[in-house]
């Protein structure tokens, strides 16, 4: 109490309103992946978390995409693209739909000293989980290098990212789908969601999601390729048909057969860009030939593209807004077609794990069509927006309370928690958070002596806080019911 020594007018201030918070961010990613370099000015960044906020810094802290190689199969139409790595092309997927913040592990370049070429590592990718147990700010783990790997391999890594997540409590992972441009449920092929179900684990299910299938994307143009990402034996074949189409032209096109031969003979990247642009104004076999390598390279997984969507329904919507119904931005097609029928598979298998679909609706375009969680049979944690909500009230309720960890565990303490939270979570629910026409309906917070406390707790020095949430559900499943009436005299 204030002793007053002499006569005077003394004034004092009194809060009228509880204490409050700043809300953590809710839609962090932290993509883990292999970079052309890692450094910032003179720093090596290489297992390092990295928080940065453009693609623009993302490239001047780790550098441009991976060199890769297109290849053609036994017929013309079976061009595959083989770089091993994701990263570069993924980050362009996450700033075009809607990505803003995020953080970057790069795990190593893409060739060792000597520049040999390198393939990805799963004990790299593994091993840089250790460094975010101390990074709270992430909500979502990424890894797109990793749908390109064997099976197996993939396992691993996905296995140990869903158990940080769930030893975490406050991020979730989105997973891609080895050999996602495979169709499932054909006999005798590969089936790249049965190969999912077997692989992907028990553990931390509730706590990760996946997208099916992989998507045909824009990313790349005509211009940003050349005929020197192909292999020897493909430029050797283009060349040939583009000098058979040279002696087919009357009169022979002598210019034509002079570039033809830049094919094979050509090394450096500007006379490459330079004949490359030559030829596709002078080919029609060769502008045909590199619009298929183009489709193949533009080829991904949509794991970093989802990253970016639900950062963007995060900040335009919230967390409770489940990520779906949503169009995706630099992408054309998915590459796997699905029906109503076949996506019920995805949706609701046996074992619980859903999958995410990605489907092309006629008028409205490419769109995410699925909003669960791996643990598909809980009623508690199906959905992902239902997961992610409870994370978002967790960490902040959590940041609310560590300012009273030493503080008397006695009735103003929980007072003032509990008034607090309660102010929190009336924010949440005017802004349609939760369920219910009334705070008192939508939400409650118990805390004190007798109500979620014993004399023993308290003696015990711990103090126990109950949260009550009536979470919003998507309506996945809209009914309409049509009925004829009589006509009336």
């Amino acid at each position: 109490m204030v002793q007053y020594k002499k006569p005077g007018v003394y004034i004092q201030e009194k809060n009228a309103f509880p204490d409050t918070f700043v809300p953590a961010p809710t839609s962090v990613p932290v993509f883990i992946g292999y970079t052309q370099f890692a450094k910032s000015g003179t720093t090596d960044l290489t297992n390092i978390p990295k928080k940065i906020s453009s693609f623009a810094e993302y490239e001047q802290c780790f550098g441009g995409d991976a060199p890769m190689t297109v290849t053609q199969g036994a017929t013309p139409d079976q061009i595959t693209c083989t770089s091993p790595f994701l990263m570069h092309r993924g980050m362009r997927l996450f700033y075009g739909n809607g990505g803003d913040t995020c953080y970057i592990i790069s795990v190593g370049s893409y060739v060792d000293k000597d520049l040999n070429p390198l393939l990805p590592d799963k004990t790299a990718l593994i091993d840089a989980l250790h460094s975010l147990v101390k990074t709270p700010e992430p909500t979502m783990v990424v890894t797109p290098d990793t749908a390109l790997m064997t099976l197996a391999e993939w396992g691993d890594v996905a296995k140990a990212v869903l158990a940080h997540c769930a030893n975490q409590q406050d991020r979730i992972a989105i997973l891609d789908l080895v050999n996602g441009t495979q169709k499932f449920g054909l006999p005798d092929a590969i089936d790249p969601v049965r190969d999912f179900h077997e692989t992907v684990g028990e553990i931390g299910l509730d706590y990760g999601t996946a997208y099916y299938p992989w998507v045909n994307t824009s990313l790349a143009e005509l211009d940003d390729i050349t005929f020197l990402q192909l292999s020897d034996d493909f430029k050797k074949s283009l060349q040939k048909d583009v000098l058979a189409e040279a002696k087919d032209q009357t009169p022979h096109n002598a210019m034509l057969e002079e570039l033809a031969n830049y094919i094979t003979n050509v090394r450096s990247l500007p006379r490459a860009k330079s004949a490359h642009t030559a030829l596709i104004q002078a080919s029609t076999t060769y502008k045909d030939t590199m619009k298929k390598v183009l489709a193949a390279v533009n080829v991904m997984p949509p794991s970093t593209a989802m990253a970016g969507i639900i950062n963007f329904t995060d900040t335009t919507v919230g967390p409770w807004n489940a990520p779906v119904d949503t169009s995706i931005n630099f992408v054309l097609s998915p590459t796997v077609d699905m029906t109503s029928g076949e996506q019920q598979t995805l949706n609701t298998p046996l074992n619980g794990k859903a999958v995410n679909a990605i489907r092309s609706f006629m008028d409205r375009g490419v769109l995410v069509w699925g909003a669960r969680t791996l643990d598909g049979n809980s009623q508690n944690w199906r959905y992902i927006s239902v997961r992610r909500m409870v994370i978002l009230v967790k960490r902040w309720v959590r940041t609310a309370c560590e300012p009273f960890v030493f503080a008397a565990n006695d009735a103003q303490t929980w007072t003032t928690l509990k008034a607090i939270i309660e102010n929190f979570l009336t924010s949440l629910w005017k802004l349609g958070a939760f369920s219910g026409g009334t705070a008192k309906e939508a939400f409650s917070v118990e805390v004190g002596l007798g109500s979620t406390m014993t004399s023993d707790d308290i003696q015990n020095g711990y103090l126990k806080i109950t949260v009550l949430l009536a979470n919003t559900h998507p309506a996945e499943f809209i009914t309409l019911t049509f009925t004829q009436e009589m006509q009336k005299p």
